[in-house]
């Protein structure tokens, strides 16, 4: 049986972080978006540790911060790392930082099972059309342009879905980027393997560090250690390419037998007990390796989160890094679709933004992982990479927090006032429509946005929007 086709402005693939934010901001500016999901949700997802500029920047522009905020989950203040030439741990707080400061200056460490559902949730009550275990096969083209998908519903019945936008955030393994064209572009630095599984009853920093995430350096790599309650941990060993036949076998055994020949993860899971059943009772195997896609968009297909770009986990850069693609890329189809600008301007500002925010982590990573420099030394070179006037430590905790980009909507409002007022102090003296002007530009009156690249966009008051900037007299 031929089932006629279902029309929308916008078809969002996957329904994770990514998928279910760029669907909500576009549904929020009245479109229509179907959002297919290929699981039923609540399920397995890791990714766990959240930076302030998810918790306080993405969820309150699509309106699920206090369902975040009320949820349980543990307070992540900031990191503690066992890293570089010190012998003694070292930690950051993201209070550190101007652009996380005050109320702001906290993140969470997540059940994604729970946080996930909670952000489809919201997607379903802004209007999104979700309609779980539909799994999307192919994309469906005319003239050259994608206009929709085949995927198989809930009762295995095949189907076509058009739409004149299709996102594609179905994660790493997607079917659909090889739509877009182009390829992945894998680092040559970070090719890891993360071996991981959960504990009961290991053990806490000390207050007020107690939800920290720890991440800590031995020879073969790098553990990481999330409280993600008062007695639940992850915990995962991310291994070195050439270390790789270390998780052959029984990979329960391989694990043991890492945390043995790390000290500090020995210790604090000393009392603990490996759990064996349920949805955190397996050992699990994930190749961590960097890449970037070389084309995010064609005519009518944009990718978002995994499905253009992972990096390295050493800074629980992953949902930050998938709803900033997804925050990127619902302005440009917003705009596109009100038929404002063009769509490759659109798109176009959507990929330089997030190539900046990508390649910034990525040059401070390979940086970070030259274990023979220490703390003071990690900071200066993040100074340099984001090309913060702040202190050293200060531009550490703005980039890991994931404030590189200085993006408004990811900030506290102290530091926005803040550039506000430096941008006052900077412009004494020019004449007054000069001034005007900067002030307009920079942040639209009231918002706080820069272009990125000579005549690129700015985003609009709304945050959900491209516009031009005005132009200098």
């Amino acid at each position: 049986m031929t089932h006629p086709a279902e029309e929308y402005d916008v078809l969002v693939a996957g329904g994770g972080p990514g998928g279910a934010s760029a669907a909500t901001f576009v549904a929020m500016q009245g479109h229509r978006v179907l959002l297919l999901e290929k699981e039923e949700f609540p399920r397995y997802q890791i990714g766990e540790s959240l930076l302030p500029s998810t918790v306080h920047g993405i969820c309150r522009l699509l309106g699920v911060a206090d369902q975040v905020h009320e949820a349980g989950f543990v307070r992540k203040r900031g990191g503690t790392f066992a890293w570089g030439s010190g012998s003694e741990p070292w930690s950051f707080d993201f209070a550190l930082s101007e652009k996380f400061a005050g109320p702001t200056s906290f993140a969470y460490q997540v059940e994604r099972a729970k946080f996930d559902q909670l952000l489809l949730d919201n997607a379903r009550s802004k209007g999104v059309e979700v309609r779980e275990r539909c799994a999307v096969s192919e994309a469906v083209e005319e003239d050259g342009r994608v206009c929709g998908v085949r995927y198989t519903d809930a009762d295995g019945v095949e189907r076509t879905a058009r739409a004149r936008y299709v996102v594609d955030a179905t994660g790493n393994s997607s079917r659909l980027q090889r739509a877009v064209g182009g390829e992945r572009r894998y680092s040559e630095h970070f090719q890891n393997l993360a071996l991981f599984g959960y504990f009961e009853g290991g053990r806490r920093l000390p207050e007020p560090n107690s939800g920290n995430i720890t991440c800590v350096a031995f020879p073969s790599g790098w553990f990481w250690y999330i409280p993600l309650s008062d007695t639940l941990t992850s915990v995962g060993a991310v291994l070195r390419k050439d270390c790789a036949d270390r998780v052959r076998g029984d990979r329960a055994e391989a694990l043991g037998s890492l945390i043995d020949e790390c000290p500090i993860i020995a210790d604090y899971l000393s009392d603990a007990q490996r759990i064996t059943e349920g949805r955190y009772g397996e050992v699990r195997v994930r190749k961590d390796w960097s890449y970037l896609h070389d084309t995010f968009w064609r005519p009518g297909l944009v990718l978002v989160g995994d499905a253009v770009g992972f990096i390295d986990p050493l800074f629980s850069s992953g949902v930050h890094m998938s709803t900033y693609s997804a925050l990127l890329a619902a302005r440009s189809l917003n705009t596109a679709l009100r038929g404002e600008l063009d769509e490759r301007e659109c798109f176009a500002e959507y990929e330089a933004r997030y190539r900046k925010e990508y390649q910034t982590f990525h040059d401070f990573l390979v940086t970070f992982y030259d274990v023979n420099r220490d703390e003071q030394q990690y900071f200066e070179e993040a100074r340099r990479v984001t090309g913060d006037a702040a202190p050293g430590a200060q531009a550490f905790v703005g980039l890991v927090g994931g404030g590189a980009s200085d993006e408004s909507a990811l900030t506290s409002e102290s530091y926005r006032d803040k550039r506000k007022q430096q941008l006052h102090e900077l412009s004494r003296g020019v004449h007054w429509e000069g001034h005007r002007i900067q002030l307009q530009a920079a942040f639209g009156e009231a918002a706080d946005d820069v272009p990125v690249t000579d005549g690129g966009l700015i985003a609009s008051l709304d945050g959900m929007h491209w516009e031009r900037s005005a132009e200098p007299v």
